[in-house]
């Protein structure tokens, strides 16, 4: 079965750039040699460490900018 509709699309069209500045940053960070276009010779271990490295330093960035931005505001989560 073919689907055509990637699911791998930015939420935020615009963030594309910053996106992959950063993924290229953490990659370079990891000593993983990525390149721009084809990848297929790196491991899945190599891809998924950037990813998951990548996602740790958002999570990482956005605590940071809820605790010294919303000290006495309830955020509804």
């Amino acid at each position: 079965m073919s689907n055509n509709n990637s699911s791998n699309r930015a939420v935020v069209p615009e963030a594309k750039g910053a996106l992959d500045r950063f993924k290229f940053e953490v990659a370079n960070e990891l000593g993983v040699p990525l390149t721009d276009g084809y990848n297929g010779n790196l491991t899945s271990k190599q891809n998924g460490s950037v990813g998951g490295y990548m996602v740790k330093k958002m999570i990482e960035a956005q605590e940071r900018q809820m605790s010294s931005g919303s000290a006495g505001s309830q955020s509804g989560f």
